[in-house]
């Protein structure tokens, strides 16, 4: 009685495992990161966006793209203030900072972020903005800033997010490739054993624990098979 009592704890063990997947895992999938901002900072959006001070969550959006697609929601998650297009720019170097913005800025308006670093990767994903306004942050920053020419609310279909073109525009206003502006990460295969997902692991840990179950049980009968 006492070994099957183990045995379906041990059972139950095993189905816990190979049910519940891990919390740090779905970070990492979605680089959920808090950003506290100690000034207003200006967001890419419909229009001009400036958050004010505060604590933010960045998350990224699955997507089948090249590019990634960036929410930005209040502390709780329960508002989302805007959804912006980023392409993953190899070019741009961790400084200790999650957040990067333009250097340079008009007199009395909010930086411009420029780029989220999720905590662990040295390159960034560069953030996308409307035309008109990516053209007026060239100007101030002496540089070409990438851009989109469609409009896109944070409640547009993700399939608008993908689709959307997008350019590197001038101080001129001229449109020049994209790559004069980002790099492309190498592939990330060195990388894989930490970001790879646990799964396998718990579910030979799962599956041993059933063996060693099923082990327990047996042995009483093995013993009486060997006495006669």
């Amino acid at each position: 009685m006492k070994r099957f009592k183990v045995v379906m704890i041990m059972f139950a063990f095993a189905l816990a495992v190979l049910a519940f997947p891990s919390g740090a895992e779905a970070d990492a999938w979605n680089r959920k990161t808090v950003v506290t901002f100690s000034a207003p900072v200006e967001v890419p959006g419909v229009g001009a966006q400036v958050l004010p001070a505060g604590k933010y969550v960045f998350k990224i959006l699955d997507s089948p793209s090249d590019r990634h697609i960036v929410q930005i929601f209040n502390e709780e998650e329960s508002h989302l203030y805007t959804t912006i297009l980023a392409i993953p720019n190899y070019r741009l170097r961790a400084t200790g900072k999650t957040v990067m913005t333009f250097k340079e800025r008009a007199a009395g308006e909010p930086q411009a972020i420029r780029a989220w670093f999720y905590p662990g990767r040295n390159w960034g994903e560069e953030f996308v903005y409307p035309k008109k306004r990516a053209i007026e942050l060239a100007r101030v920053v002496n540089q070409p800033v990438l851009a989109t020419p469609v409009e896109l609310a944070p409640t547009a279909p993700i399939q608008a997010f993908v689709e959307a073109p997008i350019v590197a525009v001038t101080p001129r206003g001229e449109e020049v490739a994209v790559t004069e502006v980002v790099e492309a990460p190498p592939v990330e295969t060195a990388s894989l054993p930490q970001t790879a997902s646990p799964l396998p692991l718990l579910a030979l840990m799962g599956l041993l624990s059933l063996g060693m179950g099923f082990a327990l049980l047996a042995l009483p009968k093995l013993k009486r098979s060997s006495l006669s």
